[in-house]
């Protein structure tokens, strides 16, 4: 067992949705949207005005996240969509308690 001390050859590191060797361009596309539509709604948390921006943002988040959740093939793709459901709901929630879907 001289390569578990010494491996010959060292895989690089690759970033990549697509664990599984095949493509998924759709459900990727719908990953990295829920991802940066909680984010979105999350950070917009952070200025009480942009409450209408947060609870919209949020409530859209959520839902492309559920979607991409059920449609997801692997699991870098259902980890973005976790991460990117809780930013929406939180975002969209204290959207909510901070005035609502309409602009004051």
């Amino acid at each position: 067992m001289p390569h578990v001390l010494q491996p010959s050859q060292r895989e690089k590191f690759r970033l990549t949705l697509n664990t599984d060797g095949r493509a998924h361009p759709v459900e990727n596309i719908l990953s990295v949207a829920t991802l940066l539509l909680g984010l979105v709604a999350f950070f917009s948390t952070f200025w009480p005005a942009a409450h209408a921006v947060s609870a919209w943002v949020g409530a859209l988040g959520f839902g492309v996240g559920l979607y991409s959740q059920y449609v997801s093939a692997t699991t870098p793709q259902r980890s973005l969509n976790v991460i990117g459901l809780v930013a929406a709901f939180v975002g969209a929630a204290l959207g909510i308690a901070h005035g609502g879907f309409l602009p004051r």
